[in-house]
């Protein structure tokens, strides 16, 4: 799944693709909102993405990623 992280008084937004389904990563991002802590989230790739709560401006889920068909889902 694709997800758009926008931060306050900054222009570019933190894209990253998770395997963490959208319920978790709302879950999450409210978490972060309403105790004003931290934002943690894994990209597929292992990366850890760590972003202040308080900052936040807007978090964009995207769709769950469809399983890839032929050579190129290897």
């Amino acid at each position: 799944m694709e997800i758009k992280i926008g931060i306050q008084n900054i222009n570019r937004e933190i894209i990253l693709e998770s395997d963490q389904s959208a319920d978790d990563v709302a879950n999450q991002v409210s978490e972060a909102l309403a105790k004003g802590s931290e934002l943690r989230l894994k990209d597929e790739k292992g990366r850890m993405i760590i972003v202040p709560g308080t900052a936040l401006g807007y978090v964009e889920l995207g769709g769950e990623k469809a399983r890839g068909v032929g050579f190129g889902a290897l």
